[in-house]
């Protein structure tokens, strides 16, 4: 017959020290990332007058004096690279 084990004390849960360190990480994850994003570090800067009546760089460059001019344009057309040309594939799609 099987023994009746109704009455023995029943082995209570122990090994909730991960879930804990799992806690901890989860704390300090939170509160490191709320540190960077709105620490003391993280303060908008004033911009001086000067620099903040314009809106772009060029503005500012033209307001200084400075000339600016856009950059040579680039060729559309490629020159053909030297060497032989590519062979073709010997298996060609199938349409």
């Amino acid at each position: 017959m099987a023994k009746d084990r109704s009455n023995q004390k029943h082995p209570r849960r122990t090994g909730g020290a991960p879930l804990w360190a799992a806690v901890a990480v989860a704390i300090f994850g939170v509160l490191g990332i709320l540190v960077v994003d709105h620490g003391p570090r993280n303060k908008p800067t004033v911009k001086p007058s000067v620099v903040a009546n314009y809106s772009s760089t060029g503005e500012a460059a033209r307001a200084a004096g400075a000339e600016v001019i856009p950059t040579q344009p680039e060729l559309q057309v490629e020159p053909v690279p030297a060497g032989p040309k590519p062979v073709k594939p010997a298996n060609p799609k199938q349409p």
